[in-house]
């Protein structure tokens, strides 16, 4: 057997360690040639490859990012030169079979070049928790540990200046992030994209905290928008095949309070931070567990299937149920009712 392995769309801790999992088990388990596409669905465009053995996937266990490159820019389903083009280079490459790592993104390309013949295994990646059909994607955990660190870290210059502090984190239509970092950052606030925020809600819980007087921790998901208003474009990109970009809302969010309290307001960006740096020990074993399943899936002839992470148990999904889709916090979930109950505020009333 002949595997090509991929990593699409934005990088994400973990990525190394998925890529060394399926390299090791697929090399032990039937004795395949696995060969690393570069750049993602751009390298296999333009049949960009390096050879993965058991010395190239040695050592990368701890490093964040990929290897192997990656690109949220291809899109090999934008046309259908494009498409052809892609599935005759998996011919060229004597490719049996596909095992694509990415996100919403990815798994929605890989579901198209699957219902066009090539045999595909997704793994699930996104540091936003919401592809569907999936309840812990790795990257997740390290990203809520570096959100939940700077929530503590502002606690300090709050406390000291009696401020509002607003960290807006990434999240654009679910606020997995910011949920449960909010909740281990001990955020007064938690806004997410899925239920927008009362301004004067929030105005009234800074105006509560000053009079105690005690600073005001805010974690807002970069999606979240005010009732009536739209989501904060930073910018948008042309050729890219989801050209929205956010970011801002914690700025916005600023100009919104800042007249109507005593309090000076701080915000800050976190950003690409949240991408970046070595997996937790948590993301590590999951991402291990990812790879091996998705070689155990190619040994078996299991395609045109996602590895899913569902109570507490390895699984799978069919592309089809996850293409397009995102999994959202939904609004009766057990964290929500948590936060509420322990005074947090979600910007409702």
């Amino acid at each position: 057997m002949r595997i090509g392995v991929l990593t699409g769309g934005g990088d994400c801790p973990g990525l190394n360690a998925v890529i060394r999992a399926v390299t090791k088990s697929l090399l032990g388990c039937c004795q395949a040639e696995v060969i690393g596409i570069e750049d993602g669905f751009a390298g296999l465009l333009e049949g960009r490859t390096r050879p993965l053995d058991w010395d190239a996937v040695s050592g990368i266990l701890f490093s964040g990012g990929t290897i192997l490159g990656t690109s949220n820019r291809a899109d090999p389903l934008a046309t259908e030169q494009a498409t052809e083009r892609a599935l005759a280079q998996a011919r060229t490459l004597g490719l049996d079979a596909l095992v694509a790592i990415g996100g919403n993104g990815t798994m929605t390309i890989a579901h198209g070049l699957s219902l066009r013949g090539l045999p595909i295994v997704g793994v699930p990646k996104t540091i936003d928790n919401d592809l569907e059909g999936c309840e812990r994607s790795f990257g997740f955990d390290t990203a809520v540990a570096t959100v939940t660190q700077a929530l503590e870290r502002v606690q300090t210059t709050g406390q000291s200046h009696g401020r509002v502090m607003i960290v807006e984190t990434m999240g654009r239509y679910a606020g997995w992030i910011a949920l449960e970092a909010g909740i281990a950052g001990a955020a007064d606030a938690i806004l997410l994209p899925e239920i927008d925020f009362n301004t004067e809600a929030l105005i009234e819980l800074c105006r509560q905290r000053e009079a105690r007087p005690r600073y005001t921790v805010i974690c807002i998901a970069e999606g979240a928008k005010p009732r009536g208003g739209q989501m904060t474009v930073e910018r948008t990109i042309e050729n890219s095949p989801d050209p929205i970009r956010l970011g801002g809302v914690a700025y916005h969010l600023r100009t919104l309070l800042e007249p109507h309290l005593r309090s000076e307001v701080r915000a800050t960006v976190l950003g690409h931070v949240q991408r970046g740096g070595a997996p937790t020990p948590f993301d590590r074993v999951l991402a291990t567990q990812f790879g091996n399943h998705a070689a155990q899936m190619v040994e078996a002839g299991q395609f045109n299937r996602m590895v899913t992470f569902e109570r507490g148990a390895m699984s799978s999904v069919s592309l089809a149920e996850v293409a397009d889709r995102t999994r959202q916090v939904p609004l009766d979930h057990p964290l929500l009712q948590t936060a509420r109950e322990i005074g947090v505020c979600l910007g409702e009333g």
